[in-house]
């Protein structure tokens, strides 16, 4: 279990602390939903978790057989429907560097897959994932 302690700052912005390891975080509403965008929205933090996720559950797969995925990048582009709003889509695009044969091409593909935040998504919500091996 972790805790994680949030305060609403007012003006559609809020600060989230990792109780842990007292790391913070700021929230603003976006521009399109009435607030600023100075920071990530509360929904981008759904998209930043499911990129980051899908990195660390490869790189779990990738350290148990001795490989090195540094410099590995992901892009997620969030989609958003009309009113009343949710996350409509999150396309993920990772591009993973290096020499890897097919075998372990797919063994990180799976990993990649079975990220909890991939597999929390709301049935609803488009997640299409390209990988791109460079």
């Amino acid at each position: 279990m972790v805790e994680i302690r949030m305060s609403y700052e007012g003006d559609l912005r809020c600060r989230a602390t990792h109780v842990p390891s007292s790391s913070t975080l700021t929230t603003d509403a976006p521009v399109d939903n009435q607030g600023k965008g100075e920071s990530f929205s509360p929904t981008d933090l759904v998209a930043t978790a499911l990129g980051t996720c899908m990195m660390t559950i490869m790189g779990i797969a990738a350290a148990r057989m001795s490989l090195d995925l540094r410099g590995m990048t992901a892009v997620v582009t969030k989609e958003m429907t009309p009113p009343p709003r949710r996350i409509a889509r999150l396309a993920v695009t990772i591009t993973i560097p290096g020499d890897f044969n097919d075998e372990q091409k797919q063994k990180l593909q799976n990993a990649a897959m079975t990220c909890p935040v991939h597999k929390s998504l709301h049935p609803e919500v488009a997640a299409p994932v390209e990988f791109k091996w460079s």
